[in-house]
């Protein structure tokens, strides 16, 4: 197993290096006043084998095909990172996507759950490592401590279709491989619920690469080794999702959200106003938001060096309480920065998709190289 085979100093660098799509954010309203989200408000099923879904929107630079398999994610060079997001938000809620992810040394396919102000909850597959698969959270992007991830065996994810769930309310997140919780974190375990992720949340998928040759170190180890692009295209495939929204509440919502407003800067769920009414559009609110973002660079910047400038500045986070493989207390390199080269420079418009799953850790790619 990669949990395995690493040694703690080296699992422990590539966490260091790795923060994805986690620590970007176009607007964070624990610093500034920002749009409302739009509200899921209830139940949405998307059957990616009859194509695409309008509750998702494609990253520029994305060019999905569908077919049997669902959403065919490929991956040709070290830039490709295909990524789609959701435009609506759920407020507590539960996810359950069917994955087949992509096989590869250095390839990581990635489903995560996405706050505004940086909360997340996170599963990771590691193309080289067809035993077990990955999980972790953060809290307001705060990425101090990377004592959160954990491994959970399963079999052949790269080779076969697997369901994987989180259920997250106020109490708890719950994270399920066909049905069965493999991990639990509880609102009190994190910290007294100072480190719970519990804003509204977009639901973000994709894949990118971890072992680009300009990758640090510690991101390859952590990947399984360099990426050989001899053997692309590197598939990962996503069947299905079922997104139900709680509407900040423990149970399911039967409509009538349109949307979720921060109240104040504090961002704990009992802040932020549930507002009634009709949603609309699924891409209706974030869908502007990301198209200004790829046309001024405006925010967040779509630079890897000021993706970082969004995270929070809150000093640690919350071991879980989890159940699972013996190597859940490993750290995890999930959810950390994709580790593109730390130059500070601009991506091309082929890769905004890279950012939103690569942004958040250049600094401290940066502090490697």
């Amino acid at each position: 197993m990669l949990s395995k085979t690493l040694s703690a100093a080296a699992v422990a660098l590539a966490a260091s290096t790795l923060v994805s799509a986690q620590t970007f954010t176009t607007c964070n309203p624990l610093k500034t006043s920002c749009p409302a989200d739009p509200a899921f408000g209830s139940q949405v099923t998307c059957d990616f084998t009859k194509g695409k879904s309008s509750s998702f929107i494609e990253a520029e630079g994305t060019t999905l095909q569908y077919n049997g398999n669902g959403a065919v994610f490929k991956i040709n060079s070290e830039t490709d990172a295909p990524t789609i997001h959701t435009g609506k938000y759920i407020f507590f809620g539960r996810i359950d996507v069917e994955v087949q992810a992509a096989a590869g040394q250095g390839i990581v396919t990635s489903a995560v759950l996405q706050s505004d102000d940086l909360d997340e909850i996170d599963w990771e597959w590691v193309g080289g490592d067809n035993t077990q698969v990955q999980t972790n959270y953060f809290s307001k992007g705060d990425t101090s401590t990377y004592d959160r991830g954990a491994y959970h065996p399963v079999s052949n994810p790269t080779g076969s279709f697997h369901t994987y769930s989180v259920e997250w309310t106020s109490q708890a997140v719950n994270w399920l491989i066909d049905g069965a919780v493999v991990r639990t974190l509880t609102y009190q375990a994190a910290k007294g619920g100072s480190t719970f992720p519990q804003t509204p949340m977009q639901v973000k998928l994709g894949t990118w690469v971890a072992g680009g040759k300009n990758a640090p170190v510690g991101t390859v180890q952590w990947a399984g080794g360099y990426t050989d692009f001899s053997k692309a295209p590197f598939l990962g495939y996503y069947k299905s999702i079922a997104i139900t929204d709680y509407a900040g509440k423990d149970k399911p919502a039967n409509g009538g959200v349109k949307e979720y407003i921060y109240g104040d800067n504090t961002g704990t769920y009992q802040s932020i106003k549930v507002v009634g009414g009709d949603s609309g559009s699924s891409s209706s609110s974030s869908g502007t938001q990301y198209s200004t973002l790829k046309s001024t660079g405006t925010g967040s910047k779509t630079t890897l060096a000021t993706a970082t400038s969004t995270s929070s500045n809150s000093s640690s986070t919350a071991a879980a309480t989890t159940t699972g493989s013996p190597s859940n207390s490993a750290p995890s390199g999930s959810s950390k920065p994709t580790t593109v080269k730390g130059s500070g420079t601009s991506r091309t418009a082929t890769a905004v998709g890279s950012v939103l799953l690569a942004g958040a850790g250049v600094l401290i790619a940066q502090l490697l190289l």
